[in-house]
Protein backbone atom coordinates (compact mmCIF):
# COMPACT_ATOMS: atom_id res chain seq x y z
CA UNK A 1 0.00 0.00 0.00
CA UNK A 2 0.86 3.40 -0.93
CA UNK A 3 2.17 5.59 1.97
CA UNK A 4 0.21 9.10 3.38
CA UNK A 5 2.55 11.98 3.81
CA UNK A 6 -0.11 14.85 3.56
CA UNK A 7 -3.70 14.90 4.00
CA UNK A 8 -4.78 18.66 4.78
CA UNK A 9 -7.85 20.48 3.98
CA UNK A 10 -7.35 24.15 3.55
CA UNK A 11 -9.93 27.23 3.21
CA UNK A 12 -9.72 29.47 0.28
CA UNK A 13 -7.96 33.15 1.08
CA UNK A 14 -7.49 31.54 4.89
CA UNK A 15 -10.34 32.28 6.16
CA UNK A 16 -12.04 30.36 9.53
CA UNK A 17 -15.18 33.23 10.05
CA UNK A 18 -18.20 32.99 8.21
CA UNK A 19 -21.76 33.89 8.13
CA UNK A 20 -25.24 32.55 7.59
CA UNK A 21 -25.87 32.02 4.15
CA UNK A 22 -22.54 32.37 2.74
CA UNK A 23 -20.76 29.25 1.07
CA UNK A 24 -17.42 27.93 2.32
CA UNK A 25 -14.94 26.78 0.01
CA UNK A 26 -11.28 25.68 -0.11
CA UNK A 27 -9.23 22.17 -1.25
CA UNK A 28 -8.29 18.83 -0.12
CA UNK A 29 -4.29 18.30 -0.37
CA UNK A 30 -3.00 14.79 -0.54
CA UNK A 31 0.91 14.04 -0.81
CA UNK A 32 1.57 10.59 -1.71
CA UNK A 33 5.24 8.76 -1.01
CA UNK A 34 3.84 5.62 -2.88
CA UNK A 35 0.46 4.91 -5.22
CA UNK A 36 -2.66 4.00 -2.97
CA UNK A 37 -5.37 2.35 -4.18
CA UNK A 38 -8.38 3.56 -2.67
CA UNK A 39 -12.45 3.73 -2.95
CA UNK A 40 -13.49 7.04 -2.56
CA UNK A 41 -12.58 10.95 -1.46
CA UNK A 42 -15.05 12.21 0.40
CA UNK A 43 -15.52 15.74 2.26
CA UNK A 44 -18.05 16.05 4.80
CA UNK A 45 -19.07 19.56 6.32
CA UNK A 46 -21.53 19.68 9.49
CA UNK A 47 -22.41 21.93 12.34
CA UNK A 48 -23.84 20.48 15.52
CA UNK A 49 -24.35 22.16 19.27
CA UNK A 50 -23.21 19.24 22.26
CA UNK A 51 -24.09 19.71 25.89
CA UNK A 52 -23.32 17.96 29.01
CA UNK A 53 -23.29 17.80 32.90
CA UNK A 54 -19.24 17.42 33.58
CA UNK A 55 -16.78 19.82 32.83
CA UNK A 56 -14.94 20.12 29.25
CA UNK A 57 -16.87 16.25 28.46
CA UNK A 58 -17.01 15.64 25.16
CA UNK A 59 -19.71 12.51 25.84
CA UNK A 60 -22.72 14.65 24.63
CA UNK A 61 -26.28 14.08 27.28
CA UNK A 62 -27.73 16.28 23.72
CA UNK A 63 -27.21 17.08 20.58
CA UNK A 64 -28.68 19.49 18.42
CA UNK A 65 -27.70 19.30 14.48
CA UNK A 66 -27.92 22.25 12.05
CA UNK A 67 -26.51 20.45 8.64
CA UNK A 68 -24.71 17.81 7.78
CA UNK A 69 -23.57 17.64 4.02
CA UNK A 70 -21.20 15.47 2.30
CA UNK A 71 -19.73 15.27 -1.61
CA UNK A 72 -17.59 12.75 -3.33
CA UNK A 73 -14.02 14.89 -4.71
CA UNK A 74 -12.56 11.25 -6.47
CA UNK A 75 -13.92 7.60 -6.90
CA UNK A 76 -12.63 4.61 -7.22
CA UNK A 77 -9.17 4.43 -8.64
CA UNK A 78 -5.26 4.84 -7.87
CA UNK A 79 -3.98 7.90 -6.66
CA UNK A 80 -0.57 8.32 -7.99
CA UNK A 81 2.50 9.26 -5.86
CA UNK A 82 2.62 12.61 -6.10
CA UNK A 83 0.61 15.39 -4.43
CA UNK A 84 -3.46 16.04 -5.27
CA UNK A 85 -5.97 18.39 -4.78
CA UNK A 86 -9.17 18.04 -4.91
CA UNK A 87 -11.61 21.12 -4.29
CA UNK A 88 -14.93 21.22 -2.34
CA UNK A 89 -17.57 24.34 -1.83
CA UNK A 90 -20.77 24.33 0.74
CA UNK A 91 -23.34 26.79 1.47
CA UNK A 92 -24.02 27.50 5.06
CA UNK A 93 -27.82 27.61 5.76
CA UNK A 94 -29.23 31.14 6.98
CA UNK A 95 -30.53 29.55 10.16
CA UNK A 96 -27.03 28.01 11.64
CA UNK A 97 -26.19 30.26 14.91
CA UNK A 98 -23.31 31.64 16.25
CA UNK A 99 -20.19 29.07 17.22
CA UNK A 100 -20.08 28.96 21.05
CA UNK A 101 -17.56 27.01 23.62
CA UNK A 102 -18.68 26.74 26.70
CA UNK A 103 -17.77 24.77 30.08
CA UNK A 104 -20.86 22.69 29.43
CA UNK A 105 -21.18 22.59 26.21
CA UNK A 106 -20.06 23.60 22.15
CA UNK A 107 -21.68 24.87 18.64
CA UNK A 108 -18.85 22.79 16.52
CA UNK A 109 -18.67 23.65 13.16
CA UNK A 110 -15.92 21.62 10.83
CA UNK A 111 -14.98 19.89 7.53
CA UNK A 112 -13.94 16.39 7.68
CA UNK A 113 -12.00 14.77 4.74
CA UNK A 114 -12.16 11.18 4.15
CA UNK A 115 -9.85 8.53 2.39
CA UNK A 116 -11.91 4.91 1.57
CA UNK A 117 -9.13 2.51 0.84
CA UNK A 118 -10.10 -1.31 0.21
CA UNK A 119 -11.19 -3.98 2.96
CA UNK A 120 -8.38 -4.49 5.54
CA UNK A 121 -6.59 -1.38 4.47
CA UNK A 122 -5.88 1.55 6.80
CA UNK A 123 -8.63 4.46 6.32
CA UNK A 124 -7.53 8.19 6.36
CA UNK A 125 -9.32 10.97 7.37
CA UNK A 126 -8.83 14.69 8.55
CA UNK A 127 -10.99 17.43 9.80
CA UNK A 128 -10.52 21.35 10.37
CA UNK A 129 -12.43 23.34 12.20
CA UNK A 130 -14.41 27.02 11.34
CA UNK A 131 -16.12 29.37 13.29
CA UNK A 132 -20.17 31.42 12.65
CA UNK A 133 -20.89 34.47 13.65
CA UNK A 134 -24.46 35.24 13.56
CA UNK A 135 -24.56 39.71 14.25
CA UNK A 136 -26.74 40.59 16.58
CA UNK A 137 -27.72 43.58 16.14
CA UNK A 138 -29.17 45.35 19.69
CA UNK A 139 -31.30 47.52 17.70
CA UNK A 140 -33.54 44.93 16.61
CA UNK A 141 -33.68 43.53 20.16
CA UNK A 142 -37.66 44.49 21.40
CA UNK A 143 -38.15 46.77 24.20
CA UNK A 144 -34.49 47.58 24.09
CA UNK A 145 -34.53 51.93 24.51
CA UNK A 146 -34.43 53.38 27.83
CA UNK A 147 -32.89 52.68 31.11
CA UNK A 148 -33.14 49.43 33.56
CA UNK A 149 -34.39 50.18 37.23
CA UNK A 150 -34.93 48.15 40.03
CA UNK A 151 -35.67 48.59 43.92
CA UNK A 152 -35.67 46.95 46.25
CA UNK A 153 -36.66 47.53 50.60
CA UNK A 154 -34.95 44.61 52.79
CA UNK A 155 -35.49 44.39 56.77
CA UNK A 156 -33.81 43.20 58.91
CA UNK A 157 -32.69 42.92 62.99
CA UNK A 158 -29.64 43.53 64.61
CA UNK A 159 -28.46 43.32 68.33
CA UNK A 160 -30.97 40.15 68.92
CA UNK A 161 -33.73 43.37 69.21
CA UNK A 162 -33.31 46.51 67.38
CA UNK A 163 -34.76 46.13 63.68
CA UNK A 164 -33.91 48.44 60.44
CA UNK A 165 -34.88 49.06 56.91
CA UNK A 166 -32.50 49.66 53.78
CA UNK A 167 -33.93 50.83 50.27
CA UNK A 168 -31.42 50.17 47.45
CA UNK A 169 -32.68 51.50 43.99
CA UNK A 170 -30.44 51.32 40.95
CA UNK A 171 -30.34 51.43 37.22
CA UNK A 172 -27.99 51.16 34.04
CA UNK A 173 -28.11 54.34 31.40
CA UNK A 174 -29.16 51.46 28.80
CA UNK A 175 -30.48 47.77 28.06
CA UNK A 176 -27.68 47.05 25.44
CA UNK A 177 -23.91 47.06 24.75
CA UNK A 178 -21.51 46.07 22.82
CA UNK A 179 -17.55 44.72 24.11
CA UNK A 180 -15.77 47.78 24.88
CA UNK A 181 -18.83 49.75 26.24
CA UNK A 182 -19.09 50.89 29.31
CA UNK A 183 -22.48 50.36 31.84
CA UNK A 184 -22.72 53.56 33.81
CA UNK A 185 -24.24 52.04 37.26
CA UNK A 186 -26.39 54.60 39.33
CA UNK A 187 -27.98 53.55 42.23
CA UNK A 188 -29.35 55.03 45.58
CA UNK A 189 -28.92 53.59 49.64
CA UNK A 190 -31.21 54.84 52.30
CA UNK A 191 -29.90 53.14 55.23
CA UNK A 192 -32.67 53.80 57.70
CA UNK A 193 -31.18 51.79 60.64
CA UNK A 194 -29.06 52.26 63.40
CA UNK A 195 -26.55 49.66 61.94
CA UNK A 196 -23.76 50.69 59.27
CA UNK A 197 -23.56 48.85 56.48
CA UNK A 198 -21.42 46.74 55.05
CA UNK A 199 -19.68 48.11 51.59
CA UNK A 200 -21.89 48.28 48.33
CA UNK A 201 -20.86 45.92 45.21
CA UNK A 202 -21.87 46.04 41.92
CA UNK A 203 -21.48 42.94 39.25
CA UNK A 204 -21.52 41.78 35.43
CA UNK A 205 -23.08 38.81 35.79
CA UNK A 206 -23.21 35.64 33.13
CA UNK A 207 -25.66 33.05 33.23
CA UNK A 208 -25.44 30.25 30.74
CA UNK A 209 -27.79 27.72 31.23
CA UNK A 210 -27.44 24.14 29.34
CA UNK A 211 -30.62 22.33 28.58
CA UNK A 212 -30.32 19.20 29.40
CA UNK A 213 -33.05 17.20 31.29
CA UNK A 214 -31.89 18.24 34.24
CA UNK A 215 -30.52 22.11 33.31
CA UNK A 216 -27.42 23.38 34.41
CA UNK A 217 -26.57 26.60 35.27
CA UNK A 218 -23.01 27.84 34.34
CA UNK A 219 -23.00 31.35 36.91
CA UNK A 220 -20.40 33.59 37.13
CA UNK A 221 -18.75 36.86 38.26
CA UNK A 222 -17.29 38.76 34.92
CA UNK A 223 -16.66 42.38 36.54
CA UNK A 224 -16.70 43.56 40.03
CA UNK A 225 -16.45 46.92 41.43
CA UNK A 226 -16.69 48.18 45.32
CA UNK A 227 -17.94 51.09 47.06
CA UNK A 228 -17.99 51.96 50.50
CA UNK A 229 -20.20 51.85 53.27
CA UNK A 230 -23.52 54.19 54.16
CA UNK A 231 -23.76 54.98 57.78
CA UNK A 232 -26.73 55.17 60.58
CA UNK A 233 -29.32 57.28 59.44
CA UNK A 234 -27.65 58.34 55.99
CA UNK A 235 -28.75 58.52 51.96
CA UNK A 236 -26.12 57.74 49.66
CA UNK A 237 -25.91 58.00 45.88
CA UNK A 238 -23.35 55.95 44.42
CA UNK A 239 -22.27 56.16 40.74
CA UNK A 240 -19.95 53.19 39.21
CA UNK A 241 -18.24 52.28 35.36
CA UNK A 242 -17.54 48.85 33.74
CA UNK A 243 -16.57 48.48 31.05
CA UNK A 244 -17.98 45.46 29.26
CA UNK A 245 -14.98 42.79 28.12
CA UNK A 246 -14.98 40.70 24.83
CA UNK A 247 -18.17 38.32 25.69
CA UNK A 248 -20.46 36.14 23.75
CA UNK A 249 -23.34 37.59 22.76
CA UNK A 250 -27.05 37.40 24.45
CA UNK A 251 -28.49 35.79 22.04
CA UNK A 252 -27.54 32.63 20.29
CA UNK A 253 -30.44 32.23 17.51
CA UNK A 254 -31.37 28.93 16.34
CA UNK A 255 -29.80 26.83 19.01
CA UNK A 256 -32.59 25.56 21.98
CA UNK A 257 -29.85 23.93 23.72
CA UNK A 258 -27.54 26.66 25.30
CA UNK A 259 -29.43 29.99 26.57
CA UNK A 260 -26.70 33.47 27.98
CA UNK A 261 -28.22 35.68 29.71
CA UNK A 262 -26.11 38.84 31.18
CA UNK A 263 -27.26 41.00 34.11
CA UNK A 264 -25.97 43.51 36.51
CA UNK A 265 -26.41 42.63 40.10
CA UNK A 266 -25.98 45.82 43.12
CA UNK A 267 -25.84 44.65 46.09
CA UNK A 268 -25.04 45.33 49.84
CA UNK A 269 -22.49 43.02 51.51
CA UNK A 270 -24.31 43.59 55.21
CA UNK A 271 -27.40 43.63 55.65
CA UNK A 272 -28.07 41.27 52.49
CA UNK A 273 -29.55 43.09 49.82
CA UNK A 274 -29.35 42.88 46.46
CA UNK A 275 -31.31 43.55 43.06
CA UNK A 276 -30.74 42.57 39.29
CA UNK A 277 -30.51 44.66 36.15
CA UNK A 278 -30.87 42.50 33.24
CA UNK A 279 -28.95 43.64 30.05
CA UNK A 280 -27.87 42.75 26.28
CA UNK A 281 -25.01 42.49 24.96
CA UNK A 282 -24.97 42.26 21.10
CA UNK A 283 -22.44 42.96 18.39
CA UNK A 284 -23.82 46.17 16.67
CA UNK A 285 -24.72 49.12 19.43
CA UNK A 286 -27.72 51.02 19.86
CA UNK A 287 -28.22 54.05 17.03
CA UNK A 288 -30.05 57.12 18.80
CA UNK A 289 -31.50 58.29 15.71
CA UNK A 290 -33.36 54.93 15.54
CA UNK A 291 -34.78 56.08 18.51
CA UNK A 292 -38.57 55.25 18.15
CA UNK A 293 -39.23 58.07 20.16
CA UNK A 294 -37.29 60.85 18.43
CA UNK A 295 -39.34 60.88 14.98
CA UNK A 296 -41.16 64.29 14.94
CA UNK A 297 -39.96 65.70 18.00
CA UNK A 298 -38.08 68.89 16.90
CA UNK A 299 -40.98 70.82 15.63
CA UNK A 300 -43.06 70.49 18.28
CA UNK A 301 -40.40 71.17 20.62
CA UNK A 302 -39.29 74.33 19.02
CA UNK A 303 -43.15 75.49 18.83
CA UNK A 304 -43.53 75.32 22.84
CA UNK A 305 -40.18 76.92 23.75
CA UNK A 306 -40.00 79.86 21.04
CA UNK A 307 -42.17 82.52 22.80
CA UNK A 308 -44.19 85.44 20.29
CA UNK A 309 -42.29 88.31 20.71
CA UNK A 310 -46.08 90.12 19.65
CA UNK A 311 -47.69 88.01 22.05
CA UNK A 312 -45.19 88.79 24.77
CA UNK A 313 -45.24 92.62 24.35
CA UNK A 314 -48.79 93.17 24.71
CA UNK A 315 -49.14 90.91 27.48
CA UNK A 316 -45.84 92.36 29.45
CA UNK A 317 -47.23 95.50 31.52
CA UNK A 318 -44.89 98.23 32.17
CA UNK A 319 -44.24 98.34 36.07
CA UNK A 320 -44.96 102.06 37.72
CA UNK A 321 -42.76 103.22 40.53
CA UNK A 322 -43.94 102.95 43.81
CA UNK A 323 -42.25 104.40 47.05
CA UNK A 324 -44.09 101.42 49.15
CA UNK A 325 -43.51 98.54 49.56
CA UNK A 326 -40.59 98.05 47.82
CA UNK A 327 -41.30 95.63 43.91
CA UNK A 328 -40.45 92.33 44.58
CA UNK A 329 -36.38 91.61 42.87
CA UNK A 330 -36.49 90.68 39.52
CA UNK A 331 -34.07 88.28 37.76
CA UNK A 332 -30.45 89.89 36.23
CA UNK A 333 -31.18 90.35 32.70
CA UNK A 334 -29.06 88.28 29.96
CA UNK A 335 -26.21 90.24 28.43
CA UNK A 336 -27.46 91.46 24.86
CA UNK A 337 -24.70 89.25 22.62
CA UNK A 338 -26.20 85.89 23.95
CA UNK A 339 -28.97 84.80 21.20
CA UNK A 340 -29.78 81.40 22.87
CA UNK A 341 -32.55 80.65 24.83
CA UNK A 342 -33.38 80.51 28.84
CA UNK A 343 -32.82 77.01 30.09
CA UNK A 344 -36.59 75.52 30.97
CA UNK A 345 -34.76 74.50 34.60
CA UNK A 346 -31.81 75.10 36.60
CA UNK A 347 -28.70 72.46 36.22
CA UNK A 348 -28.53 69.79 38.89
CA UNK A 349 -26.89 70.44 41.62
CA UNK A 350 -23.48 68.37 41.41
CA UNK A 351 -22.56 66.97 45.16
CA UNK A 352 -19.05 66.66 45.31
CA UNK A 353 -17.50 63.44 45.04
CA UNK A 354 -20.93 61.58 44.65
CA UNK A 355 -19.14 59.74 41.66
CA UNK A 356 -18.06 56.50 43.10
CA UNK A 357 -20.21 56.50 46.16
CA UNK A 358 -20.15 59.67 48.22
CA UNK A 359 -23.12 60.63 50.27
CA UNK A 360 -25.97 62.92 48.81
CA UNK A 361 -26.27 65.35 52.45
CA UNK A 362 -22.65 65.21 54.02
CA UNK A 363 -19.01 64.30 54.44
CA UNK A 364 -18.75 60.90 54.22
CA UNK A 365 -15.68 58.26 53.88
CA UNK A 366 -16.04 56.16 50.49
CA UNK A 367 -13.64 52.80 49.62
CA UNK A 368 -13.22 52.44 45.70
CA UNK A 369 -11.95 49.58 44.51
CA UNK A 370 -12.57 50.09 40.63
CA UNK A 371 -9.50 50.76 38.34
CA UNK A 372 -8.83 52.89 35.60
CA UNK A 373 -8.62 50.76 32.49
CA UNK A 374 -8.70 51.68 28.38
CA UNK A 375 -10.91 50.34 26.06
CA UNK A 376 -7.73 48.60 24.79
CA UNK A 377 -7.28 46.45 28.13
CA UNK A 378 -9.26 43.69 27.31
CA UNK A 379 -7.41 42.88 24.10
CA UNK A 380 -5.51 39.90 25.06
CA UNK A 381 -6.31 38.20 21.89
CA UNK A 382 -4.24 39.27 18.31
CA UNK A 383 -6.29 41.43 16.30
CA UNK A 384 -8.87 42.40 18.50
CA UNK A 385 -9.75 45.93 19.35
CA UNK A 386 -12.29 48.66 20.11
CA UNK A 387 -13.08 51.49 18.29
CA UNK A 388 -12.71 54.83 20.19
CA UNK A 389 -15.67 56.35 19.21
CA UNK A 390 -17.38 53.27 20.53
CA UNK A 391 -16.19 53.43 24.16
CA UNK A 392 -16.13 56.71 25.83
CA UNK A 393 -12.91 57.29 28.14
CA UNK A 394 -13.49 56.70 31.91
CA UNK A 395 -13.05 54.41 34.48
CA UNK A 396 -13.79 50.80 34.09
CA UNK A 397 -13.20 47.54 35.77
CA UNK A 398 -10.88 44.62 35.19
CA UNK A 399 -12.30 41.24 33.87
CA UNK A 400 -12.03 38.32 36.13
CA UNK A 401 -12.06 34.83 34.39
CA UNK A 402 -13.09 33.98 31.03
CA UNK A 403 -16.24 33.56 30.47
CA UNK A 404 -16.92 31.50 27.00
CA UNK A 405 -16.05 31.94 23.40
CA UNK A 406 -17.60 32.84 20.46
CA UNK A 407 -16.65 33.83 16.56
CA UNK A 408 -14.61 37.40 16.64
CA UNK A 409 -16.16 40.11 18.18
CA UNK A 410 -16.60 42.64 15.46
CA UNK A 411 -16.35 46.39 15.38
CA UNK A 412 -19.69 48.02 14.49
CA UNK A 413 -19.20 47.70 10.68
CA UNK A 414 -18.52 44.01 10.80
CA UNK A 415 -22.20 43.66 9.64
CA UNK A 416 -20.49 44.35 6.38
CA UNK A 417 -17.40 42.76 7.12
CA UNK A 418 -16.49 39.75 8.83
CA UNK A 419 -12.74 39.99 9.85
CA UNK A 420 -10.76 36.63 9.30
CA UNK A 421 -8.47 36.45 11.84
CA UNK A 422 -9.90 34.30 14.71
CA UNK A 423 -10.07 35.67 17.76
CA UNK A 424 -11.62 33.64 20.67
CA UNK A 425 -10.77 34.51 24.55
CA UNK A 426 -8.68 32.00 26.78
CA UNK A 427 -10.26 28.76 27.88
CA UNK A 428 -11.95 28.46 30.85
CA UNK A 429 -9.23 28.36 34.12
CA UNK A 430 -10.49 26.55 37.32
CA UNK A 431 -14.38 26.08 36.98
CA UNK A 432 -16.45 25.02 40.30
CA UNK A 433 -19.42 23.12 40.12
CA UNK A 434 -22.15 24.92 38.00
CA UNK A 435 -24.14 26.87 40.52
CA UNK A 436 -28.15 27.19 40.80
CA UNK A 437 -30.19 29.78 39.41
CA UNK A 438 -30.03 33.63 41.21
CA UNK A 439 -33.65 34.67 42.23
CA UNK A 440 -35.85 35.54 40.13
CA UNK A 441 -35.98 38.69 38.70
CA UNK A 442 -38.38 41.67 40.34
CA UNK A 443 -37.12 44.14 38.16
CA UNK A 444 -38.93 46.80 36.00
CA UNK A 445 -36.96 48.01 33.23
CA UNK A 446 -38.67 51.98 32.55
CA UNK A 447 -38.53 53.13 28.90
Amino acid sequence: MGKLQQFEISFDQNKVVYSPGESISGTVSVKLGQALLCKAIKVNCNGFCGITTKVNDTAWMAEEQYFNSTVSVADKGTLKQGEHTFPFKFLIPATAPTSYEGNYGKIIYRVRAFIDTPRFAKDYNTEKAFYLLSLLNLNEVPDIWGTCSSAVTQQFTYMLVKSGTVVLKAQTDMKGYTPGQIIQVTANIHNQSGKTTGNMAASLMQRVTYETKRPTHDLRNVVDVEGGAVKPGKEVEWKEQIIIPPLPQSSLAGCDLIKIEYYVKVSLKSPDVMLTLPIHIGNVSLDKKLHPSKKAKPSSAAAEETPDPASTSATTPTPTPRPAPKPAPRPTPRPRGSSHNSPSAPPAEYHHGAEGGAPVNDGYPNKRQSQLVSPNAFSYAPGLFFPQNQSPSGPGAAASGSTGATAPYPTENAATSVPTSLILPPEYGNSAYPQEAPPSYDESCNT
